[in-house]
């Protein structure tokens, strides 16, 4: 578990999911504003999130508490096929109450450095290309645009949008030392 001050003062620990958090999990989602789930796959049924619980020996899964409840959740889903190896697809979600704070770039960072150990070799993400937010954290991490899918998102506004594909090789990556400085900063700050 790792402890971290964000910017407004208010202390998470962040820690691997396990099997036990899924109705936690499934509370967060479910507390989740249209907004905070805009550029997601939403909705997060119960069925969704026992079938990221059943397949933890596939991902690197953190999870953010603030008192007893969970408020992030990021993965790195590790592909299984022998083509794919040492490749992983990225996600995170943050509850809206901790957006602009600085826990999606703490989670991000952690979660990296946890690939880096597991000797992963490339983490990929799709994103919603209106989802500047998202986008730009990371880019701060380090990740490229790889690609572009035009219309390939439909929003909940009824509209098609394009899905930005993104990459970040991290046997190339000196950025890990920037996720080092961030979460010293992080536990610096308490």
């Amino acid at each position: 578990m790792w402890k971290l001050k964000l910017k407004d003062g208010r202390e998470v620990a962040v820690r691997l999911l396990t099997e036990k958090d899924k109705v936690e999990l499934f509370e967060m989602f479910s507390s989740m504003s249209e907004k905070a789930l805009e550029w997601s796959m939403a909705p997060y049924t119960m069925e969704v999130i026992e079938r990221w619980t059943n397949n933890i020996s596939n991902l690197i899964p953190l999870v953010a508490e603030y008192g007893s409840r969970i408020v992030g959740y990021a993965s790195i889903y590790r592909f299984s096929h022998p083509r794919r190896k040492g490749v992983g697809d990225q996600g995170i979600y943050l509850h809206q109450d901790f957006h602009n704070v600085g826990l999606g770039t703490a989670m991000m960072g952690k979660l990296l450095q946890l690939a880096k150990k597991e000797d992963m070799h490339k983490i990929e993400l799709t994103v919603v290309a209106d989802n500047k937010v998202a986008i730009h954290l990371y880019e701060k991490l380090g990740f490229k645009v790889e690609g572009m899918s035009k219309d390939s998102f439909y929003g909940s506004d009824q509209k098609y949008h394009d899905m930005v594909h993104m990459g970040l090789t991290l046997d190339y990556c000196v950025s890990n030392v920037r996720l080092k400085d961030i979460w010293a900063k992080k536990k610096n700050a308490k």
